[in-house]
């Protein structure tokens, strides 16, 4: 009954809606000056807190509730920006999920992940010999499956205070009259520009003739006037209507099967989230279609029993263990994980002490395991994403992880619309055996069908300590995310680490396949070479993940940060 009341909610947040004139909290003279801002990494706040992937967005979520919002107001207002402010991942042509914890005790879960179009099939991708296209399931309009953030910021409203007209506005306004780039985010478009210039069929504002520069200002008057319709009509402004119609245009000047019926049958979902406790803390993350909660608790419960703690921060010991962990719970994602509409997740299984214990019977300890040899267990019965943790001074938490997929997603832009397209149809298995654009392995479970949501990596994430709100946690970085969080939370639990700590330190990722464990630069080097003489293959590479991460102290203050390997940036009061 819950449920049918909360969708019914959703549904009527989604008529459309009079317009009117709302006040502006972004411009010159106003509280958030879109010209000149900060990249903070790390603070301490006594009520509310956001920590986002770009600052303009964490300070419109900070401003949202300091204005009389609570932290799904400001979920809904920080994505919004992020479309705008962080067009590389931040976006309303992709999709997400969402994980709240109400300050009663409520848990929420809303899955707006991207679904199949009716016209997808199972081969899609395939050549008349059988071989995979990987090209048209990465990039241009094939690649896309149907959005679903748009319906996911509807479906978050009925927890929020504020009307919609004034949540989108901060976006509206930054799409409209422009913002300052970054140097990140100028380097970014400079690379990207031949990939738009060839798979968008309309000129977009994200292309220049020359190149662009730090504090360059990025106006998108046809963003803004999407936007506009969604304020003006719900989400049936986006789903129904001129957008609507500009998105499937785009798809048949590309050949791309994305429908009006498409858009217009798309629903977001509620999924139960999933409880477990690792050393006394109440673990709580997402459901499937999400693999990332089964993974951190397949994970933790599977070194729960070892003295982690003792065998020190990167020590040989303690990171041999935890890639073994890493290694099997890859293995059963590729054989067992998939949209639960379509395909039965053996979820309790996955996560039961019995099983878990079955997994670890083989590990040993000094030597390194073998991929080859370590598969998916018995069972009897995707990295341009981006995250935003948020807390409000009542206690609600919110985490929210939402993807293009691969940076810029499919590099379309609808024209006339000015958004950007995913390509998260990389994310189904396009062939049994063949990796996706993370090397992440899929089989029956993830294929290919009609109204299918893709496997995700995402894994938004809330830590209780004695039933209390002590953590929000979670980042980008496809395949790399449940790994990262999984290291975020031994690092706060085990060696107790403050947050920027956990956040900042070195990460190192194994996924089953390849059988190799990738690592930073600054990875311990002593242990590195240990792992090399017990036979492990290591690849090193750059920044993994961009963790955005809130620990609730004894002292009542919200502890803050964002990741070092971007732009991110906290904001709070």
């Amino acid at each position: 009954m819950r449920k049918m009341t909360i969708l019914l909610l959703a549904l009527i947040s989604q008529l459309p809606v009079m317009a009117q004139p709302v006040k502006s909290i972004v411009g010159i003279g106003k509280q958030i000056n879109p010209f000149k801002y900060q990249i903070v990494k790390k603070a301490d706040f006594s009520k509310a807190s956001v920590s986002s992937a770009h600052p303009l967005a964490s300070l419109v979520g900070a401003a949202i509730m300091k204005n009389g919002g609570n932290a799904f107001d400001a979920a809904i207002a920080t994505q919004l920006v992020l479309a705008v402010v962080y067009p590389g991942a931040g976006n309303i042509g992709g999709g997400g999920f969402l994980l709240g914890r109400k300050a009663n005790g409520e848990l929420i879960g809303i899955d707006y992940r991207e679904a199949a179009p009716e016209k997808a099939s199972r081969d899609m991708y395939l050549d008349k010999n059988g071989n995979v296209q990987m090209s048209l399931s990465q990039s241009g309009h094939l690649a896309s499956g149907i959005p679903g953030t748009v319906a996911g910021l509807f479906a978050t409203l009925p927890y929020a205070k504020l009307p919609f007209q004034q949540l989108i506005q901060p976006a509206i306004d930054l799409a409209e009259k422009g913002f300052s780039i970054t140097e990140g985010e100028a380097g970014s478009l400079n690379g990207t520009k031949e990939s738009f210039l060839k798979f968008s069929t309309r000129p977009t504002v994200l292309v220049k003739e020359t190149k662009w520069k730090a504090g360059d200002i990025l106006k998108q008057k046809e963003l803004a006037a999407t936007l506009k319709r969604i304020q003006k009509e719900g989400s049936i402004g986006f789903y129904e209507g001129e957008t609507a119609q500009l998105i499937v245009e785009e798809m048949q000047r590309g050949n791309g099967i994305i429908s009006l019926d498409d858009l217009k049958n798309y629903t977001a979902k509620l999924r139960n989230p999933l409880e477990f406790e690792y050393r006394g803390h109440q673990i709580i993350s997402f459901a499937p279609p999400s693999s990332g909660g089964i993974l951190i608790a397949q994970m933790l419960k599977m070194i729960e029993k070892y003295p982690v703690g003792s065998y020190g921060f990167q020590s040989l010991k303690s990171v041999q263990l935890m890639i073994e962990a890493e290694r099997r719970a890859f293995a059963d994602r590729a054989e067992f994980m998939g949209d639960p509409d379509f395909f039965h997740v053996p979820v309790k299984t996955l996560m039961s002490d019995a099983y878990l214990t079955q997994r670890m019977s083989d590990y040993t300890p000094d030597k390194a395991g073998n991929s080859t040899a370590i598969k998916a267990g018995i069972i009897k019965e995707s990295e341009e994403t981006t995250h935003l943790s948020i807390v409000d001074a009542a206690g609600n938490m919110v985490a929210v992880t939402t993807t293009l997929n691969g940076g810029y997603g499919s590099r379309t832009v609808v024209g006339g619309a000015g958004f950007l397209l995913n390509n998260e149809m990389d994310d189904f298995s396009v062939k049994p055996g063949v990796p996706n654009m993370y090397g992440a392995m899929g089989g029956e479970a993830n294929a290919i069908i009609p109204g299918k949501r893709m496997l995700s990596s995402m894994t938004p994430t809330l830590i209780l300590k004695n039933n209390k709100p002590y953590v929000v946690v979670g980042t980008p970085g496809g395949t790399t995310i449940p790994t990262s969080v999984y290291q975020a939370i031994v690092n706060l639990v085990d060696f107790n680490m403050n947050a920027d700590d956990a956040v900042n330190k070195p990460k190192f990722h194994h996924q089953w396949l390849p059988d190799a464990v990738m690592v930073e630069k600054d990875f311990d080097a002593e242990t590195k070479k240990q792992l090399q003489l017990m036979g492990y293959k290591l690849t090193e590479r750059g920044s993994i993940g961009r963790t955005e991460a809130i620990r609730f102290l004894s002292n009542g203050k919200r502890e803050t940060v964002a990741d070092k390997r971007g732009d991110d940036s906290v904001a709070g009061y």
